[in-house]
């Protein structure tokens, strides 16, 4: 019966699942966040779990797709005709934006899973349009459907259009795997606000947040019109020197890749921004996932409005040559504003044939444009001198463009085990972490053997076998047991390695290595195993744990020193360690590191329950070793955080006791990493699932599990 309180009510609870506010975390924020070890759940995916991205790769006609991409880039469609009749320079800021949202410090961003089709990045300020690239380039992924990613697709597309306008590129690599849903785990920084400046406490190079690699909430790189919208090329070159390291690059990379992106295409800004209706992620649903659309003037073509700096950099924005350093070195440049007001660098007093055409009319010249990262290019003393070179050089430019191209567009893809197709470069790169092929074939049984006979504790061999694969990271697929540079320089001397006991463990495991021809790295990994496998039989389980041999060892030469210092744990909650100077919450640097190695949250559970009661604690603290059996792989630590005849009392920064509650007396110690799986509702449920008195049989099977995918993580070659 409709009734005068209930007329014209919607039974549905508007907003109940998007609103700000309707989740747990909004209520309260300063709980711990389990959410980023639950990212892209297989319930994302609609594709078939047993789906194999690199078994459909191998049914790809990588000729035909390529011909069709090619012949993309000058097919102008009227909704979003091409400037000049070419696509180049959409494809390859498509491209470029994809991959340029990788930093080296965490391994984080990059084109290796096509998360530009998603939030935030998806409707950031500095990819303005680029949805209009990605809507292009959707029939030809509909053509070809799972047999390419879009992540692949599109810097495939990025790469053809420097091909297409001339370019001689040094190859591409297919293997990149689709998510299916935005990456809620990458910190992109703590502004509230598009291109807020708050990231910079001063002017010095270092200030910069890490591991961010932009200036500011929503750019790629840096403010194109200067720091903080202010032009000035000395300062802005200190911001894109402090990026572009941040994304592994060098000096001469930089310059190169600022030159090369600036090479061909234009920039955008021939009206007005207020006219730009709202982003992809806000527009309504006419807009079919289009953002940034004009509905007040024309919009397209020479009117087009993105970054609202407006003009091609060089005389000829669809061909591949050296206008670039031409126009920069013959001209002087003033500062002035575009349609769209933005500052901009123009030539003075140009020679009309030195003009690009109008991107409609080829009858109309305009002129050129550079931004003040460009002016930056011959402002900077190192940048001026390699700018110089590569103007007097353009067949060494070009070779340096391609590989720093191929550096940015892959740097993201994991080791060359991960790159498939026709077009992969035969040369080994040292940023692509190479590591020689390893044994396969030996007796596993007489290595472990001897393992077990000389001496080293289970202890020591879980620290360095853990220690071993710990620094692998899925973000960008580097580190992990593979190569062994456990015993390299730099990682032989980080603080979190334990050098002294490391060295010790080394001059046990490596002599065993040689007498049976096989790696260190396979020794290392084995002998972790035996420990598990030892321990699991002495708490009453025996358990075998599979091992994968094949592992090779790196040199030296073959590994980049500063590359790899970025590896360096500043903590480790699975081994109880903390830097002292580290202000975060010990317990959510556990949770960043877990999600990097790949980790759910019970295996995350699982491994640090059973890590505890081995002693692989580093540095052989007590905290949270809740056992009288160590080195025995028991469900101690559960059974006994869990247990209410215990109180836990914060006794110093980081460290508590737990008590006996009738005596008072100190029973264990334990560090906030322990009391976290007893304290957060997720992680305790867990907790109390191991404590069961019908789980130690599997628990150690998880542990095994766990401890397995952490030690094959990097094993790429066999997956």
């Amino acid at each position: 019966m409709e009734t005068a309180s209930n007329k014209g009510q919607c039974p549905v609870m508007h907003g109940a699942n998007t609103a700000v506010g309707s989740t747990p975390m909004a209520w309260w924020p300063n709980a711990l966040n389990l959410d980023i070890l639950h990212q892209h759940d297989q319930k994302t995916n609609p594709l078939p779990a047993d789906f194999d991205y690199r078994k459909a790769l191998s049914t790809l006609d990588v000729d035909a797709l390529k011909a069709d991409v090619h012949a993309l880039m000058t097919d102008s469609q009227a909704w979003w005709p091409a400037d000049w009749g070419h696509y180049g320079g959409l494809m390859i800021r498509m491209a470029w934006h994809a991959a340029g949202s990788y930093r080296i410090a965490d391994g984080r961003g990059g084109a290796g899973t096509g998360n530009q089709r998603f939030a935030p990045l998806n409707s950031w300020p500095d990819n303005v349009n680029l949805d209009k690239a990605r809507r292009l380039l959707w029939p030809i992924k509909k053509k070809y459907g799972n047999a390419i990613s879009w992540a692949d697709l599109m810097i495939l597309a990025g790469t053809i259009a420097y091909e297409s306008m001339g370019l001689k590129t040094f190859g591409f690599a297919f293997g990149r795997e689709d998510i299916w849903h935005p990456e809620k785990d990458v910190y992109w920084g703590s502004e509230k606000a598009w291109l807020d400046a708050s990231r910079y406490e001063d002017s010095a190079r270092e200030s910069l947040e890490n591991p961010l690699a932009a200036v500011q909430m929503g750019l790629i790189y840096v403010n194109p019109e200067g720091v903080n919208g202010q032009p000035d090329p000395l300062r802005t070159a200190q911001d894109v020197r402090e990026t572009f390291r941040r994304m592994a690059m060098n000096d001469e990379e930089t310059v190169a890749l600022t030159a090369g992106g600036h090479t061909v295409g234009k920039a955008h800004g021939n009206g007005l921004a207020s006219n730009l209706g709202a982003d992809p992620e806000a527009a309504d649903v006419f807009e079919q996932g289009l953002g940034w659309n004009n509905h007040v003037g024309r919009g397209v073509g020479r009117d087009t409005v993105t970054s609202g700096i407006e003009g091609a950099w060089t005389t000829h924005p669809t061909r591949w040559d050296n206008g670039y350093f031409e126009l920069l070195f013959k001209y002087e440049w003033e500062l002035k504003k575009s349609p769209a007001g933005a500052w901009q660098w123009e030539p003075i007093d140009i020679d009309e044939a030195d003009m690009p055409v109008d991107v409609e009319d080829p009858s109309i010249r305009v002129n050129p444009m550079m931004t003040d990262a460009d002016m930056a290019m011959i402002k900077d003393p190192v940048y001026r001198e390699i700018s110089e070179r590569f103007y007097k050089d353009p067949g060494y430019f070009s070779d340096v463009f391609a590989r720093a191209w191929f550096k940015l567009t892959h740097r993201d893809l994991g080791p060359k085990a991960c790159y498939v197709g026709p077009d992969v470069p035969a040369e080994d790169l040292i940023w692509q972490d190479p590591v020689p092929a390893g044994v396969k074939d030996y007796d596993v049984s007489a290595v472990a053997a001897a393992i077990r006979a000389s001496g080293l504790s289970v202890a020591d061999r879980i620290a360095t076998a853990w220690d071993s694969a710990r620094t692998y990271r899925g973000s960008d697929k580097r580190g992990g047991a593979n190569g062994a540079r456990l015993r390299l320089a730099p990682q032989n001397t980080w603080e979190g390695n334990e050098p002294d006991r490391l060295a010790r463990v080394l001059a046990v495991v490596e002599p065993i290595a040689l007498a049976h021809q096989i790696s260190v790295a396979d020794v290392i990994v084995l002998a972790g195993n035996t420990a598990v496998e030892d321990a699991a039989a002495e708490a009453g389980y025996p358990v075998r744990v599979p091992f994968l041999p094949g592992r090779g060892d790196a040199s030296q030469a073959m590994t980049d020193v500063e590359s790899f210092a970025v590896l360096e744990p500043i903590a480790d909650g699975f081994r109880n360690w903390l830097t002292p100077q580290i202000g975060a919450p010990a317990e959510e640097l556990l949770l960043d590191r877990a999600q990097l190695m790949g980790l759910s949250a019970p295996e995350m559970t699982v491994l640090v329950g059973g890590l505890r009661v081995l002693g692989a604690n580093a540095h052989g603290s007590q905290a949270g070793v809740l056992t009288d059996r160590v080195g025995q792989l028991t469900t101690d630590f559960f059974v006994h955080l869990t247990d209410m005849t215990y109180s836990w009392v914060p006794v110093g920064r980081n460290r508590y006791e737990i008590r006996d509650r009738q005596t008072g007396e100190a029973r264990w110690i334990a560090s906030r990493v322990d009391l976290v799986f007893g304290s957060n509702s997720i992680l305790r449920a867990y907790s109390e699932h191991y404590a069961q008195d019908d789980q130690q049989a599997q628990f150690v099977q998880d542990f095994v599990d766990a401890w397995v995918k952490v030690m094959n993580a990097d094993r790429f070659e066999s997956k």
